[in-house]
C-alpha cells in the first residue's frame, strides 16, 4: 500500500516572502521553488495570484477579498427581499379574495 502524501499549507507570509523572492533575485521560479522546498508549480500560481491583485492576494482560508464579501452581501440581502416581496404577494392575494 502507498501512505497518501499530506498537503502542506503555507500561510500568507511565506507565500508573499517566496513570491518577492521571485520578482527581486532575478533567479527562475523553478529554482527558487526547489531552494525552498515547494512545488515548482504552486511558486507560479502563487505569483500569478499575487501579479492579479498584490493587495488581497492569498487571503486565507475563511477570508475573502473585498469584492466577493460585498458580493456574498448583496445575495444574502437579495434572498431577503425576494422573501419578502413572495410574502407580500401571497398576503395581497389573501386580502383579495376575502374581499370579493
Amino acid at each position: 500500500m502507498s501512505e497518501s502524501k499530506a498537503r502542506k499549507r503555507y500561510d500568507r507570509e511565506f507565500k508573499l516572502s517566496a513570491v518577492k523572492l521571485v520578482l527581486d533575485s532575478g533567479k527562475s521560479v523553478v529554482s527558487i521553488a526547489k531552494e525552498l522546498g515547494v512545488s515548482g508549480n504552486a511558486l507560479f500560481i502563487w505569483k500569478k495570484k499575487y501579479m492579479e491583485d498584490s493587495n488581497n492576494a492569498f487571503p486565507g482560508k475563511g477570508h475573502m477579498k473585498p469584492e466577493e464579501e460585498e458580493n456574498r452581501r448583496l445575495k444574502k440581502e437579495l434572498a431577503h427581499v425576494t422573501m419578502e416581496r413572495d410574502i407580500l404577494k401571497k398576503a395581497v392575494a389573501f386580502f383579495a379574495k376575502e374581499t370579493q
